[in-house]
C-alpha cells in the first residue's frame, strides 16, 4: 500500500482547497466543491474566498447571501457555516441529531426535562409570522412556558439545533456589521430540508475538498457519528492509501494528489479556515506545536504550504509575524501576496504590509 507522506498530503490538501493554485470557478461553484466555509466571524469567507479565487469579486458572495443561493447556518460540529442553498436542503436533516446531543452537552444541566418536541413547536409557532428574530428574542417569546434554563440555553437549542434556521442578511455581507436575525430555512428557501440523504455522497463531496483523508478527519470535519457503513460501502470504489503514522487514508481515485515537490505559494487564511479545521490530524498543514492557533481564531499565513505566521489587519495595513526565521525569498513572498491582500482589504486604498521581526 502506498504511503503519503506530509509533504505529499500538504500539496494534496492545498490543491483540493483550491489554496495551490487560485481557481477560476464562480462563487458559488467554489463554496459547493468546499463543502462549506466556516463562518461564525463574518467577514472571514470573504478573505478565504479571495485566497482561492483568481479575480474574487466580494460583491458577488454579497449577492449569493440576499439572493437566497448561499445561506449562513450551523451545521458542522455546531458552528456557522455558509453553505450553498442546496446542500442545507440536501443536509441538514442528517445533522439534526448531532446538533441537539452539541447543545444539551454544553448545557445538560440547564434543559434537564425540558420536552424538546413542545420547545420546538413553541419555537415554530413564534416564527411563523415570518417576522427574523434574534436568539434572545426568540428565547424569549418562550421563556414563559421554561422559565428554568434561561434564555442563553433555550435560544441555542432552538435556533442551533431543534428549528434549522438561517441568519439573514445584512449579516455576512460584505464590509457590513449587522446582529443575528433568524428565519426558518423553510421561510428564507422557500421549502423545507429534504429527509437524510445517502451517506456516501457527503463522504465524497468530503474526500474531493479534502482528501486523502482518514475516517477519524471526516468525523472531526462534519461532527457526525455513523459515517463508517457509508465508508464502508464505498471502499471497492476509493484509492487507499497510508500516512506515516499507519493510519489508513482513503481518497477519489481521479482526484488530484501533486508530486510532493510541487511550489505552493505563500496563502493567507482567514480565522478558523477549514483548510485546517477539517482533519483530525492535522500535522499536514500545521505543526502540533502550533495546533492551538487553528481553534483560537488566529487567521494564518501558508509559507510552502504550512501554517508559518499569523496576520492582522490594523489602519491599512497586513501585519505579519512569523512563527520561524523566513529566507529572504519567504520574506519577499509573503510581502507581496500580503501586498495584495492590503489592497483587497482596502478597496485599493492601501497595500502596505509589515512583517514583524
Amino acid at each position: 500500500m502506498t504511503v503519503l507522506d506530509t509533504r505529499a498530503l500538504n500539496r494534496a490538501t492545498l490543491a483540493r482547497q483550491l489554496l495551490l493554485d487560485r481557481a477560476g470557478l464562480p462563487v458559488r461553484d467554489a463554496v459547493a466543491h468546499l463543502c462549506s466555509l466556516q463562518a461564525q466571524e463574518p467577514q472571514e469567507p470573504f478573505t478565504g474566498l479571495w485566497s482561492r479565487l483568481r479575480a474574487f469579486d466580494p460583491a458577488a458572495l454579497s449577492d449569493l447571501l440576499t439572493g437566497r443561493h448561499v445561506v449562513r447556518t450551523h451545521l458542522m460540529r455546531r458552528t456557522v457555516h455558509l453553505l450553498t442553498a442546496e446542500d442545507v436542503l440536501a443536509w441538514r436533516t442528517r445533522f439534526d441529531a448531532m446538533l441537539r446531543q452539541r447543545v444539551l452537552g454544553t448545557y445538560r444541566r440547564e434543559l434537564e426535562g425540558v420536552d424538546l418536541d413542545a420547545l420546538a413547536a413553541a419555537g415554530r409557532a413564534v416564527l411563523a409570522d415570518g417576522e427574523p428574530r434574534s436568539m434572545g428574542e426568540l428565547a424569549r417569546a418562550v421563556a414563559a412556558q421554561w422559565p428554568a434554563p434561561g434564555p442563553r440555553a433555550l435560544g441555542e437549542l432552538l435556533v442551533a439545533a431543534l428549528i434549522p434556521t438561517v441568519q439573514l442578511p445584512p449579516r455576512g455581507l460584505w464590509r457590513t456589521k449587522a446582529g443575528v436575525r433568524n428565519l426558518p430555512v423553510s421561510a428564507w428557501l422557500g421549502r423545507d430540508p429534504g429527509p437524510p440523504g445517502d451517506d456516501r455522497v457527503l463522504v465524497r463531496r468530503y474526500l474531493a475538498a479534502f482528501g486523502p483523508a482518514a475516517s477519524a478527519d471526516l468525523r472531526a470535519w462534519c461532527g457526525l457519528t455513523g459515517l463508517p457503513a457509508a465508508v464502508k460501502a464505498l471502499r471497492d470504489e476509493l484509492a487507499v492509501f497510508r500516512d506515516e503514522r499507519g493510519r489508513e487514508l482513503l481518497d477519489l481515485p481521479g482526484a488530484p494528489r501533486p508530486a510532493p515537490e510541487t511550489p505552493a505559494p505563500a496563502r493567507f487564511l482567514p480565522a478558523f479556515d477549514n483548510a485546517i479545521l477539517g482533519y483530525d490530524d492535522r500535522s499536514r498543514i500545521i505543526d502540533d506545536a502550533h495546533r492551538g492557533l487553528s481553534v483560537a481564531g488566529e487567521r494564518v499565513v501558508l509559507v510552502d504550504g504550512r501554517v508559518a505566521a499569523t496576520w492582522t489587519a490594523e489602519d491599512g495595513t497586513v501585519v505579519v509575524t512569523p512563527l520561524r526565521r523566513f529566507s529572504r525569498a519567504e520574506r519577499t513572498e509573503v510581502a507581496e501576496e500580503g501586498q495584495a491582500l492590503a489592497a483587497f482589504l482596502s478597496d485599493g486604498d492601501s497595500d502596505r504590509v509589515r512583517i514583524a521581526g
